[in-house]
């Protein structure tokens, strides 16, 4: 009896090695295929990001080896290339200068906008490899590949000439892709005369901020543009009786504390309810509105909208601020209802709003570029759309639709009356204090639609007083371009 159990103690310590081995092997292979799967992760997807670093001193090596490839717009009109002179010298030409300085960015002085995100691939060659191997046994470079961008030149011009010479930007989105269709800043600098200008444009004295991308790292007051913000949180808080809201406005608005809110040039509108008050962006019906909803769950509201969050934007980019607590004074509750206060908002971010608006609430990773040919015309990679998620119910994205609808046909949006598509609009005017003066910046966020295609743009003019006045007229321009060039949509005219 005890030899057979001294047998079965010793099988079973058998079978414990033997698991304690399989579970060793079993964590080794978990490992090593976790290691695989970030490996491949990383050659697809980080690897361009990497390599591509201007601080890589790989990109050296390679800038020796091949030609920097063209960027290009999605109409095939080319932003910068790389020519040779007889010694072989290289230099690298922005035949556009100023106009697309904001998206192109500058290669030399480091590197910034496409020439920085795209770097990697500008400094690939994809030419069949006997080409790629002749040329490189004969010391010659071999031509990088092109970078197609998702920007449409007619668009981006109709933009510019819109904006005209004011300080201000322009930036538009298809709402379905996420392209990003134009990118203006102004005023600008010409990418061309960068090593020449740089002194000047880095000055301490510089105060008009040529370098900063206006329409993703300008930070501003969102003026009557935050209301959409304010009018939803308010029918949140009043679902069964926000249609009941009633406010009789005399030009300005009184508060309890005596503190005195004026509609923008002291219009008095009358009678307005919830909708009326809207598109007529009455100040004096949403500084009272300010003072019933709760600033907690606003800012629950304002960060599931992207207010102090990241921004799924792969250029440089300023984030939102919102930062109004229970604590705050009644007249800070008030200004920040109405978009002042101590509120901050980028036009990019203003643009990702009114897109998902557009699109049913669902939000689009918003892109530049569109995809890689070799330098003989191919076509060999191309950049997919990227949901980037819902930030309102496809209910709360109609009903702010349809407040926008009524800024055109009623209110503050008069700018796109007889517009030969459908039109949709907010728009606000920002006070902001300089030199002890008083002023105001512009602000439109206005979405097109027709034939099944949608377009959202916003413009902020600095220093332009009325949104409706001065702002939506651009905004204007920016949609009848792109209704011009509605024929051209959905093909692609590179191939």
């Amino acid at each position: 009896m005890r030899n057979k159990g001294e047998k079965r103690r010793t099988h079973s310590g058998k079978d414990l090695f033997n698991r304690s081995i399989l579970r060793i092997t079993y964590g080794v292979a978990l490992i090593f295929l976790g290691l695989m799967a970030y490996f491949i992760w990383f050659v697809q997807v980080e690897s361009p990001n990497v390599i591509g670093n201007t601080y890589n001193p790989r990109v050296d090596l390679m800038a020796e080896r091949v030609i920097r490839g063209k960027i290009k717009t999605a109409d095939g009109v080319v932003l910068a290339e790389t020519q040779r002179g007889e010694d072989g010298t290289e230099t690298r030409s922005y035949p556009y200068g100023t106009l697309y300085a904001p998206v192109t960015g500058y290669s030399q002085k480091g590197k910034t906008g496409i020439e920085s995100l795209a770097n990697f691939y500008l400094l690939s060659s994809h030419v069949n490899i006997l080409e790629q191997t002749t040329k490189e046994l004969l010391g010659e470079k071999n031509t990088g590949d092109n970078v197609w961008l998702t920007i449409r030149h007619g668009i981006q011009a109709a933009a510019s000439e819109a904006l005209g010479d004011r300080k201000g930007a322009v930036i538009a989105m298809d709402p379905e892709t996420g392209e990003i269709l134009c990118m203006v800043s102004k005023p600008s600098f010409d990418p061309n005369t960068i090593q020449e200008d740089w002194e000047a444009l880095t000055a301490e004295d510089n105060r008009e901020g040529q370098l900063l991308n206006r329409a993703a790292q300008g930070s501003y007051p969102p003026g009557s543009t935050f209301k959409l913000v304010t009018v939803l949180e308010y029918i949140h808080e009043h679902p069964s009786d926000y249609q009941d809201f009633h406010f009789s406005c005399s030009g300005s608005y009184t508060d309890p504390e005596g503190n005195r809110i004026q509609c923008y040039g002291g219009e008095a509108h009358g009678e307005q309810d919830l909708f009326q008050a809207f598109a007529n962006s009455c100040n004096g019906a949403f500084a009272r509105i300010g003072e019933e909803i709760s600033p907690q769950e606003t800012a629950k509201l304002a960060e599931k909208l992207l207010f102090n969050q990241a921004l799924p934007f792969d250029l440089p980019y300023t984030r939102s601020s919102y930062s109004l607590q229970e604590g705050d004074s009644l007249f800070l509750k008030e200004q920040t209802a109405i978009g002042q206060g101590k509120t901050t908002m980028s036009p990019l971010h203003n643009l990702l709003l009114t897109a998902a608006v557009a699109n049913g609430g669902e939000l689009m990773k918003p892109r530049l570029l569109s995809h890689l040919e070799n330098a003989g015309g191919e076509n060999f990679r191309t950049f997919s759309s990227e949901g980037a998620g819902r930030l309102l119910s496809e209910e709360d994205a109609g009903l702010l639709k349809k407040l926008m609808g009524l800024v055109v046909t009623e209110g503050t949006g008069s700018a796109f009356r007889g517009a030969p598509y459908g039109a949709y609009a907010k728009t606000g005017s920002a006070e902001y204090e300089s030199g002890g003066e008083r002023k105001t910046h512009a602000w439109c966020n206005a979405i097109g639609e027709g034939d099944g295609k949608q377009l959202a743009v916003c413009v902020i003019v600095e220093d332009g007083k009325s949104g409706g006045s001065t702002a939506a007229p651009v905004a204007r321009a920016v949609l009848d371009a792109w209704w011009a060039g509605e024929e051209n949509h959905g093909e692609d005219t590179n191939l």
